[in-house]
């Protein structure tokens, strides 16, 4: 197929990266790149979404790799995926045979292995420059639900209307479910059996870089999974924590042992952030360390400096995003910086294994099978949100008491910019249009 059509079925089907930020996925297409990426680490702990997806689907998902090789011109692809998953390997092995540029590379069970900067090193050697993008190494990189979600959009003509969510933690059931956009929270975990805790605690995303959540919240086109935790687990209590508390504690207890540092994936690759001097500077209120503070735009947010590697259990993740996001109120971005051709020679040797850390964090009895449910989910109601991707808005054109059709278009994406079209997850009626979300009533089956 060629690039200019892809693009526009991409766009047109509103395709966004299916985890992370949503980057839509027709802007990754570019004739710069020689290698096209399966992103397969299914990076944070107790999720099992991608995995169970590329076993069960591997033939489409393989097809429409080698595909994009061909838009793109592509000399070839590559499946990044953890070793550990055997029957996911095994199909994907069996899978790629037909396909003569495509391979597998089985990654390490460490922790960020599904960072795609620290993907495309492990699959090619190569180093993205800090504050770059991987198309400036000829790579890009889509995980296994966007590939499907490509699969469908090309041969089936389907936009996106659909998520698999994992839900686990402190429910009857743990399960990944395929369920409408818009869904709510809860009603996704009523699904599951129920919460197994008085009182419990909404978590969207996983325990390394999600965030607390509200029962009432609905799920959009990058949520991966929605964890039930006790108010008094480690995670929470540390997502919890203020700004001000949490600057109070560096200033008093921070000891510069580097830990932060050291075991900093970003850093390991030459990026230019050192969390233990950005901690020094906060202890010492100290702006002038402008190289240490700067840093913050270089942080991918993992969260193994504060919720691994302190020992003191300081949050230099938390303070870090919180500079980050101030530089970007006020237009600060970060400069990219070319690095060196080879990562630091301890990284090797300092990387963090999976196992450990959900020890570590406390995690172990929720580490479980998840299995994939297929039955048909029928919400009485979805919100589809208008801004679920990088970039702009998309603009409703349905109004309160129209009549709409699951895959039916709702509200198209912004014109001349980077933005992506909202489509109805199920049949039924407009009966809210706000300036950030479209309501849906079902019709009753």
């Amino acid at each position: 197929m060629e690039m200019t059509s892809l693009k526009t079925i991409l766009q047109n089907s509103g395709i966004a990266g299916c985890g992370g930020a949503g980057f839509p996925a027709y802007a990754k297409l570019s004739d710069k790149i020689d290698t096209v990426i399966l992103n397969c680490a299914e990076c944070e702990p107790l999720f099992k979404l991608h995995r169970q997806l590329l076993e069960a689907n591997a033939e489409e998902i393989i097809a429409t790799m080698d595909m994009l090789c061909t838009a793109m011109h592509a000399e070839r692809f590559i499946v990044a995926v953890k070793g550990a998953y055997k029957k996911t390997v095994d199909a994907a092995n069996a899978a790629i045979k037909d396909y003569a540029r495509g391979s597998v590379c089985l990654l390490e069970e460490v922790y960020p292995a599904g960072d795609e900067v620290i993907t495309v090193y492990e699959a090619t050697g190569r180093i993205v420059p800090a504050g770059g993008i991987p198309a400036m190494v000829g790579c890009v990189v889509y995980n296994v639900e966007t590939v499907l979600n490509i699969h469908r959009a090309i041969e089936e003509d389907k936009a996106v209307t659909h998520k698999y969510v994992t839900v686990a933690g402190e429910v009857k059931n743990p399960a990944t479910y395929r369920v409408p956009i818009g869904m709510r929270y809860d009603e996704l975990v009523a699904l599951c059996g129920g919460v197994t805790v008085e009182e419990p605690v909404y978590f969207a995303g996983g325990p390394m870089t999600g965030k607390i959540a509200a029962a009432s919240d609905v799920v959009t086109k990058t949520t991966n999974g929605i964890l039930i935790m006790p108010q008094n687990h480690y995670i929470i209590q540390k997502r919890m924590q203020k700004t001000k508390v949490s600057i109070a504690r560096t200033m008093s207890t921070c000891c510069q042992c580097r830990g932060c540092t050291d075991l900093c994936p970003r850093n390991l690759l030459g990026h230019p952030i050192t969390p233990s001097d950005f901690m020094r500077a906060a202890s010492n209120s100290d702006v002038r360390q402008t190289e240490a503070v700067l840093g913050a735009l270089y942080c991918s947010q993992c969260g193994l400096c504060e919720m691994y590697s302190c020992i003191q259990g300081l949050n230099p993740r938390s303070l870090l995003s919180e500079a980050k996001m101030s530089f970007a109120k006020q237009g600060i971005r970060p400069i990219v910086v070319e690095n060196n051709d080879s990562a630091k020679p301890e990284r090797p040797y300092r990387k963090v294994p999976m196992r450990r850390l959900i020890a570590r964090l406390n995690l172990e009895k929720y580490d479980v099978a998840a299995p994939v449910k297929t039955e048909e989910i029928q919400p009485a109601q979805v919100k589809l949100q208008l801004s679920q991707h990088i970039g702009k808005p998309a603009t409703a054109i349905v109004k309160k008491g129209d009549k709409v059709q699951a895959g039916q278009l709702l509200a198209e994406a912004a014109k001349d910019a980077l933005s992506l079209p909202v489509h109805a997850s199920i049949d039924g009626e407009v009966i809210k249009v706000t300036d950030t979300a479209i309501v849906l009533k079902g019709t009753k089956k």
